[in-house]
């Protein structure tokens, strides 16, 4: 399957969710407030769940595994930033929470991946497994193990839209509008980054192959400095929303098991896979719960994206914007 079919799949899915949620033609012009509804508020969970996607190919492109530690890296973010703004301003405690999260770059760079160099994948990703309790750990013994409310300034009250053009308008969650406008800024700016810059060229060479990325001075480690370093403030950015949405609590780590179906669908090597299965996946949720949710139960919201990574890993394990590898004998 090539790029346009993978194009054409994206299509196709987003048609029919448009079906599913019904047709202002069909249903008529009352039903398409509550259609726009649905449809934005599934879009701006996509792009908060793309934020957190990126930062998983970060990781997976500079050193070929899967990044296990990446929800810990949330929480520990938003733990750090929750219990600095007690003792300083807002601004000041965004600053040195990115100090604190480039300094935890540097070391796991320093202490745990400098070592294992050109290991097997799988050596790679038990590191980034105790890298994450080592952090859950760690900031809980360090910042406290409380559920913490996090205020940044985003408004929690809803408004109505469109008045005037729908009859009783669109509710739109003025939180989670600051929130997609904020992450989606990022996710341009990552994609940006690896699209057009000698860095990001470099990103793409450590990632196809260690050694020879080596062999033509490209330096490992600074590389992979530069890697977790955006990883972490990925991981800031995104415990600040889902923290100011829900709370500072241990719950945020689930966030990044959310984000694993979105790179599935995405392609593990691909950022704009991973900003494209964030909305499928954003926008899928919300659909099938409110439209199919009734006819089987609810709770589709919480098994959906799962479900249709299990389907994309059984027909398309490369997801729809990933390198197909072919294994020559």
């Amino acid at each position: 399957m090539n790029a346009n079919n993978s194009r054409n799949m994206v299509g196709a899915f987003f048609v029919l969710l448009a079906l599913g949620a019904g047709s202002p033609m069909i249903f008529g012009e009352a039903r398409f407030p509550q259609w726009l509804e649905v449809i934005l508020g599934g879009l701006m969970s996509g792009v908060l769940y793309s934020l957190v996607a990126i930062g998983l190919v970060l990781i997976f492109k500079a050193s070929g595994v899967f990044n296990f530690a990446q929800g810990a890296m949330v929480l520990f973010a938003a733990l750090s930033l929750v219990r600095l703004m007690e003792k300083m301003p807002l601004i000041v405690a965004l600053a040195v929470t990115v100090v604190i999260m480039v300094g935890v770059a540097w070391l796991i760079e320093r202490l745990v991946l400098r070592r294992l160099v050109n290991q097997d994948p799988i050596v790679l990703f038990m590191a980034t497994l105790g890298i994450a309790y080592f952090l859950d750990g760690f900031g809980q013994t360090v910042w406290g193990s409380d559920i913490y409310t996090l205020n940044v300034g985003m408004p929690k009250e809803p408004k109505i839209l469109l008045e005037s053009t729908f009859e009783g308008g669109i509710l739109v969650s003025m939180e989670d509008v600051y929130a997609a406008v904020i992450a989606a800024t990022l996710v341009a700016l990552l994609a940006l980054f690896f699209q057009k810059t000698a860095t990001g060229r470099a990103l793409r060479a450590v990632a196809d192959d260690h050694q020879a990325a080596q062999s033509i001075g490209i330096p490992l480690n600074r590389i992979w400095v530069i890697v977790w370093s955006v990883a972490g403030i990925v991981a800031l950015v995104a415990g600040v929303i889902w923290g100011s949405k829900l709370g500072v609590q241990f719950s945020l780590q689930l966030v990044a098991l959310k984000a694993l179906p979105v790179v599935i669908l995405g392609g593990f090597t691909s950022i704009p896979g991973a900003i494209i299965g964030g909305l499928i996946i954003g926008l899928g949720e919300k659909i099938s719960e409110v439209y199919l949710g009734p006819l089987l139960g609810g709770g589709i919201e919480n098994w959906f994206a799962y479900v249709l990574a299990l389907v994309f890993l059984l027909f398309r394990p490369e997801g729809l914007f990933g390198e197909r590898h072919i294994d020559r004998v």
